[in-house]
């Protein structure tokens, strides 16, 4: 009996001192992501996270020429990947309930004004009224597995919510190789399960709204139980123009960038394409608007930086949210 208790010992001793912290960083989709797991076996994941990334880039980057995405734009014959639908039905759903505010076919909008892949282009109320016929989420359907546009020329921008839904997807994809505790975070949208290397809740920061991208200063500090957050913000993507300030939210309604007091918008959900979506329709709404959707869409929280009359900064904090605010 004895003897069996040493070897249990010893191979527990032996399982537990496999497992460690790993770091993965890297770039996707044109930003950074760093994704901090307990490994179960102590193996490095990163080359097959990296095989992950470049498939779902193959799917939603509208910046690769042969992407699900980009055939799409160009009017090719395609039945897009499961992934892809699943992106696409959320999207859809988003759309109907905050009644265009967000809306993938933009993208035109998004390049014109510059800030696509496309060189930006000279704006006029002209321009955008013609750009406005092409854009509307009810000029998209989905037939028999493929994506059906009422206009050729409508082109789709899913980088709204591709990048939130990717989280989720690597998040899964660590869950089946055994994975229970991580962290992963690309261009600030953020999911978690389990605990860090210390044994405690993931801590995340949301940072203060100051146009400096080395500005690391934290507004607050939150811990993130088996949630996802994702933040966005005008505040370190614009360019100034004629003196006028151009962010890079585009009111998909008006063909307009907004001219919001909103400064930062921070959305807790369930799973990250969610809360990616809603954090840049909330960009676009406003803090009253988005105050309003936010209170009838369940099981989300947010957190919302705006400037008011004098320009100092003021918050919103959904009761739901304050809970996860870390003292």
């Amino acid at each position: 009996m004895k003897v069996r208790i040493i070897i249990i010992l010893a191979i527990t001793l032996v399982t537990s001192s496999c497992k460690k912290y790993i770091e993965n960083k890297g770039a996707v989709y044109g930003t950074f992501y760093s994704i901090k797991y307990e490994s179960p076996s102590g193996k490095d994941l990163q080359n097959e996270i990296e095989s992950e990334f470049e498939r779902y880039t193959q799917i939603f980057s509208h910046y690769e020429k042969t992407s699900t995405i980009s055939k799409i734009n160009n009017n090719e014959d395609v039945w897009p990947e499961p992934e892809f639908i699943t992106c696409y039905e959320k999207a859809m759903e988003i759309s109907e309930i905050t009644q265009g505010a967000f809306d993938i076919t933009a993208g035109d909008l998004i390049n014109a004004w510059g800030f696509g892949p496309e060189e930006k282009e000279k704006m006029t109320p002209e321009k955008v009224d013609s750009l406005l016929q092409i854009t509307g989420f009810q000029k998209i359907q989905l037939e028999n597995g493929q994506i059906v546009k009422e206009e050729p020329r409508i082109n789709l921008n899913m980088s709204a919510i591709s990048k939130g839904y990717t989280c989720d997807l690597i998040g899964y994809f660590l869950t089946e190789k055994g994975v229970q505790n991580y962290m992963i975070d690309i261009g600030g949208e953020v999911v978690t399960k389990g605990v860090n290397a210390k044994g405690k809740i993931w801590s995340i920061g949301i940072r203060k709204p100051i146009e400096n991208i080395l500005n690391e200063e934290i507004q607050t500090a939150i811990q993130l139980p088996d949630k996802a957050l994702a933040t966005s913000g005008n505040y370190l993507n614009f360019y100034i123009e004629n003196g006028k300030k151009y962010g890079h939210t585009i009111d998909p309604r008006t063909g307009y960038p907004v001219q919001h007091s909103i400064l930062s918008s921070s959305v807790l959900a369930n799973d990250c394409m969610t809360a990616d979506a809603y954090a840049t329709t909330f960009m676009v709404l406003g803090v009253e608007k988005g105050i309003e959707i936010a209170r009838k869409v369940p099981d989300i929280e947010v957190y919302f930086i705006y400037a008011d009359e004098n320009g100092e900064n003021q918050i919103y904090i959904s009761n739901g949210f304050k809970k996860y605010i870390q003292e």
